[in-house]
Order: structure tokens, then C-alpha cells, then sequence
């Protein structure tokens, strides 16, 4: 099969991300033991420029929390440790964990058409619900698709940079959003090519509500946050407020103005994008997930079982990276995300949920996406100090 990939890919789109700050002496707040070698390595997102970053870790030394950097341009307060933020497209893998447990109740079968469960939209007949939770249905992404060198190829709904700052409050309606694909030309045959679309996980969303009968709001907290008691975890479907509690901020650069993007409408990604949690509630799913608490360990397999993607050591699989990380450190499990700009998110577990780490990054985005290369970079450094062995002692 061959591959694909979009400009929206995960966090991997964050590798351009642009900061047009005065970098922010790199001092923390932290709970828990120091861990200096990891204190370290989150401050090095601050000192790149980032606002602010708040970052957890669970493993056998225990749970450790930290921020850096600030909470707010032109205040001093720095990150709360577990304040909410936008995850972006981490919700996918909420979302993947709901389907598969429709399957588990045989409600869904993986390898049917999805028109079987969502008929009237003239979805093709040879896309599964496999192939939407894996990215092989050749749906376009109604965000818009992206040549390989990030040039626009066919645009979507306004997603990105100045042209979607006018309309981050628009409220969309999923049925919309998934006709506006429709009426596109599909990528490729289904289950031949991989590439990232969001409209994959809106048509799973109203899948869910349309084989439940329910609410997907409804059925994300009957399902995983009420059963796990992740209070601070909603989806925000169409709602243009605030982050609930404390939170971070993130901004875009526009027009001269620096825009706060703690309050926006994410709409335009629901199902995809849309998720607002903070790192302890990220925590405690993930580890829950591949822990075996919330999948029978046949669709645990299922849903980690990769195929290969244009991203160097990373496959995808039902909702969910698989990541090979190189020589003394293994595979790990990931969904990382970002909603259109100023805030990042990460999510990161080992095979048997025993080890995670979770994050959120903020930063003042702009059309550019600026002078930050070296993201991908950072992150690689933060989460290889985490879950590679140290290296070995000199004799």
C-alpha cells in the first residue's frame, strides 16, 4: 500500500511553528521528586521561545508535574501544572476507543462498509470502518489537503493561518463538514494509499451517535470519563467560551494584534480536534488504554497494530501512533495533536500503560508559523529522556 500524508499530520505540523515572543527565563514549578534531567529537557521549549509548557510523567518513581515559562503574556504566574487546554487531534484516539467498544458489543463490525451505519451520505460502498479509523478511506480532508512541500493543494473550510482567524468562532455542523468532503474528489482508492484526514473521525463521530442513538458528548462521558473519573475532559463540540478553569494561553499573530486563542470554536473539528483535557486526565486515559482497562485485549491489538507510514519509525493503527524510538528505548504508543494554532498537546505511553507523559506547549502562532525548527527536535529530546535507558557508565 502506498503512503501519503497531509500538512496536518498530528503534532508533526508544529515542526514549523512560529514564536514571536521574547524568550521567557527557563524556571519551573514543579510536584512531586525533582527530576532534573526532565526539568531540563521541558525547559528547553521555553528557551527556544515557547510560552509556556506543563508536563507530567507516571512511572516507577512515581507522578512528577512541572511548568515553565508563563501562564499569560506580560504576567509573571507561570503554567499551572494541571490547567485545561485544546488537545487537537489526541481526541481521535477517544474516539477510535469508542468505536472499538461498539465492536466489542457487536454493534460495528471493523471490516463492514461504513454506510452500513451511516447511510445517506453516499459514503463508497468499499470504505470500512477500519479504513476510517486508520486514515486508508481516501476521504478528502475537509481542513484541506497539502502538497508535500506544505503548499495548499485543494482547500477546505478556512483551518489555517490569516484565513482562518475571521472565522474561529463560526460554528460548524459535523453533517456539514463530512458533505463538504463528499462533494470532493477522494484521494485515492479506498484501502490503497494512508493519509491523514479529519473527516475519517467526524464520520466515526456520527457513526457513534447514529449507532448508539446518543450524543457523542453523551457517550464519551458514559463510556471513558465518567467510568475513569476524568473530570476536566469534554469534548467542546460547539461551544465558543473560555478554557474552563485555569489554563494557559495560546495566541496567533495577526494584523499587527496578538490574539488570545484560549477562547476559539472548535466546531471545525469535532470528533477530529476538539477535546479539552489537562495532563492528569490524559494520563490516567492512556495509561487505562493500554493498561487493557478499556478494550477487551483482542481490540487492544487491533487497534496497535500499525502500518506504515511517511513519518520516519511511526506507524498508524486504529486511532493510535506506534513509534519506535531506536536502540534502548523500544516502541512507544502516542497521539499527539494541535487545534489550528497556539497550543500544542502530547501523549505518550508505554506498551503496558505503566510509563506516560503528557504535555501542553503554548506559543504566539503566526501565518509563518515562525522561527521554531527545532520542535520535533524538543520533543524527541523530552520524551527519549522518559522512556530510554540511561546511558551506560563509563568504566
Amino acid at each position: 500500500m502506498k503512503t501519503t500524508i497531509s500538512r496536518r499530520t498530528t503534532v508533526a505540523a508544529l515542526a514549523t511553528a512560529a514564536l514571536a515572543v521574547t524568550a521567557t527565563p527557563a524556571t519551573a514549578t514543579s510536584t512531586g521528586p525533582d527530576r532534573p534531567e526532565l526539568r531540563k529537557a521541558m525547559n528547553a521549549f521555553v528557551d527556544a521561545g515557547f510560552t509556556g509548557i506543563q508536563l507530567r510523567v507516571r512511572d516507577r518513581q512515581g507522578d512528577w508535574a512541572a511548568s515553565a515559562g508563563v501562564r499569560k503574556l506580560g504576567l509573571s504566574a507561570k503554567p499551572p501544572t494541571n490547567g485545561s487546554f485544546w488537545t487537537g487531534s489526541i481526541i481521535k484516539t477517544f474516539t477510535a476507543t469508542m468505536i472499538l467498544q461498539l465492536v466489542a458489543e457487536g454493534r460495528i463490525a471493523l471490516d463492514r462498509p461504513a454506510a452500513d451505519y451511516l447511510p445517506g451520505y453516499g459514503l463508497d460502498e468499499r470504505i470500512t470502518v477500519r479504513m476510517l479509523l486508520r486514515h486508508t478511506s481516501g476521504l478528502f480532508n475537509y481542513t484541506g489537503e497539502y502538497k508535500p512541500d506544505g503548499t495548499m493543494d485543494e482547500p477546505g473550510v478556512p483551518a489555517n493561518g490569516d484565513a482562518w482567524v475571521p472565522y474561529r468562532f463560526k460554528s460548524y455542523k459535523p453533517e456539514e463538514l463530512v458533505r463538504l468532503a463528499l462533494s470532493k474528489k477522494p484521494r485515492f482508492e479506498p484501502g490503497t494509499q494512508w493519509s491523514y484526514s479529519n473527516t475519517n473521525y467526524t464520520v466515526a463521530l456520527l457513526m457513534i451517535e447514529k449507532v448508539t442513538g446518543r450524543s457523542y458528548a453523551t457517550e464519551l462521558k458514559r463510556r471513558i470519563t465518567g467510568p475513569l473519573g476524568l473530570r476536566d475532559t469534554l469534548a467542546a463540540g460547539d461551544r465558543t467560551r473560555t478554557l474552563p478553569g485555569p489554563h494557559a494561553h495560546g495566541y496567533y499573530q495577526y494584523q499587527g494584534k496578538v490574539i488570545d486563542l484560549s477562547r476559539q470554536n472548535l466546531s471545525l473539528l469535532t470528533g477530529a480536534g476538539d477535546l479539552i483535557s489537562t495532563t492528569q486526565d490524559l494520563t490516567t486515559f492512556f495509561s487505562a488504554l493500554n493498561g487493557g482497562r478499556l478494550l477487551p485485549a483482542e481490540l487492544l491489538t487491533e487497534m496497535r497494530t500499525a502500518i506504515p507510514t511517511p513519518l520516519p519509525q511511526q506507524g498508524y493503527g486504529l486511532g493510535i501512533w506506534a513509534q519506535d524510538l531506536g536502540p534502548g528505548c523500544g516502541t512507544v504508543y502516542q497521539h499527539n495533536g494541535s487545534p489550528p494554532h497556539g497550543y500544542g498537546a502530547l501523549m505518550y505511553s508505554s506498551p503496558d500503560g505503566s510509563k506516560t507523559l503528557t504535555a501542553s506547549v503554548t506559543w504566539v502562532d503566526s501565518a509563518t508559523r515562525g522561527p521554531v525548527k527545532d520542535f520535533l527536535g524538543l520533543v524527541d529530546a523530552l520524551v527519549k529522556q522518559e522512556f530510554c535507558d540511561p546511558p551506560a557508565a563509563a568504566e
